[in-house]
């Protein structure tokens, strides 16, 4: 029946082809394939061995992932028994205790002296170097010739202010006599009877009297600004002799015999002497912001030491304080003055000034214990459990090697130093207590353990 109904196709499709062939070209026609026969000769056990083969390469892929699957979970099981081995293996850290800070403490800063008095001494007259008296290194009196110096133009001057004063007194002498003799002259016309003078006349007499008057008013005024004059020659004059303005060193000359002096201060002239008194002595600190309120007023113990001068300390106490912080520096200037005697300490010496300052009732802990991070500076502090704690602080004081905290640590707790960075808040350490010459010693403490 299947092939009865497959005669009509096939009748159809030939039919089809034979419609088709005038309109297409001859080669066309002759290379059309001819239908392939379908095989259906395959053997019976074909399908089973197919399926087999299947059934067998799924089993090996099963097999192979589970292979796979085993070895990255012992693997995973191997790395996290070494974590878990790692973290119940505590690190051993250093710690050391937090202690008070002392009833006093020192702050050691750098300072420089300063001369008690300091001068620069200029030519105040125009002149020449005559002689000089005193060098550098020289100690001199108040009041103590220096140098002397030629001024042939002032002297000049004042000869003639003189001059001119003396003419000037000439001249009062003169105006004296024409006032005598037109005083009395006004007097007989005055009282003389009426008729026998005119009236012109007699006001004719008193103008003279004024006018005479007058005249030597104006030549006792000219000897008075003729002696104005010489006074003030005769004052600049004093100048040729430079004299010590006080008891001091002189520290520089800068003259000698024929150097041209000119008078002033300007920035183009030449300073004659500079001279400094340096007992007392002052010494200058800038203190840094951060310590400045420890030494706003005066009293406070001081200990200077200078390198150049080993084992000598010079004892004082702080004068005076600026009472004001530098905004460029960010520090504050203050003063100590000491006597000096016996002038061990010079101007413009280097030296440590320690200041004894009081504890301020503050926690001291080494620098090493400081750990900086983000959030700001903290401190790792082993709890009695064993287990380290990273605490917030601030800081009161920096001294370098110690720190004094203002909060965040108690007196009695142990800090951990030189901290590792693998550290987290809370992992359990092995604590060792830093050794710290004459203290007994203890005992590592090792972390509580939940669980044992």
């Amino acid at each position: 029946m299947h092939d009865e109904d497959d005669e009509p196709s096939r009748g159809a499709l030939e039919a089809g082809r034979e419609a088709l062939t005038p309109m297409l070209p001859a080669h066309a026609v002759d290379s059309a394939p001819a239908e392939a026969p379908v095989r259906t000769d395959f053997a019976a056990a074909t399908g089973p061995r197919l399926r087999t083969a299947a059934i067998g390469a799924a089993l090996f892929l099963l097999v192979a992932f589970l292979v796979v699957a085993l070895v990255k979970w012992r693997a995973q099981s191997a790395l996290a028994s070494e974590t878990r081995t790692g973290s119940e293996g505590a690190i051993t850290v250093t710690v050391t205790a937090a202690r008070p800070a002392g009833g006093e403490r020192q702050l050691t800063l750098p300072g420089e002296t300063a001369a008690w008095y300091e001068s620069t001494i200029y030519g105040r007259v125009n002149g020449y170097v005559a002689r000089w008296y005193a060098d550098i290194g020289d100690h001199v009196r108040q009041g103590q010739l220096l140098a002397t110096i030629d001024t042939p133009e002032l002297d000049a001057q004042l000869a003639a202010a003189r001059a001119q004063l003396n003419a000037a007194q000439s001249q009062v002498h003169v105006r004296e006599a024409e006032a005598e003799l037109a005083t009395t002259t006004y007097e007989r016309w005055r009282d003389s009877p009426k008729g026998v003078v005119s009236e012109q006349e007699r006001e004719e007499k008193r103008a003279g009297f004024d006018s005479a008057a007058a005249l030597l008013t104006a030549a006792r005024a000219q000897v008075a600004v003729s002696q104005a004059d010489v006074d003030r020659y005769a004052a600049l004059a004093e100048f040729k002799r430079v004299v010590a303005p006080f008891d001091g060193v002189i520290v520089e000359r800068r003259i000698d015999i024929g150097n041209l002096v000119t008078a002033g201060s300007t920035a183009a002239t030449t300073s004659l002497y500079r001279m400094s008194q340096d007992n007392p002595i002052r010494i200058f600190v800038d203190v840094p912001q951060r310590a400045s309120g420890d030494l706003m007023h005066p009293g406070v113990p001081v200990q200077i030491r200078a390198s150049n001068l080993p084992g000598q300390v010079f004892s004082g106490t702080l004068t005076r304080a600026a009472q004001a912080i530098n905004p460029q520096a960010r520090t504050m200037r203050v003063e100590v003055d000491l006597p000096n005697r016996e002038q061990r300490l010079v101007p413009g010496m280097y030296v440590d000034v320690a200041f004894d300052l009081a504890g301020g009732g503050l926690v001291q802990v080494p620098a090493a214990a400081l750990v900086f991070r983000s959030s700001g500076p903290q401190v790792a502090v082993v709890e009695t459990d064993g287990h380290i704690r990273f605490r917030k602080v601030t800081i009161g004081r920096d001294d370098g090697n110690v720190v004094e905290i203002g909060s965040g640590v108690h007196s009695g707790e142990r800090v951990a130093l030189n901290v590792s960075g693998q550290l987290v808040d809370g992992d359990p350490v092995v604590a060792q207590e830093l050794n710290v010459p004459g203290a007994p010693a203890t005992t590592p403490t090792a972390p509580a353990r939940s669980g044992s």
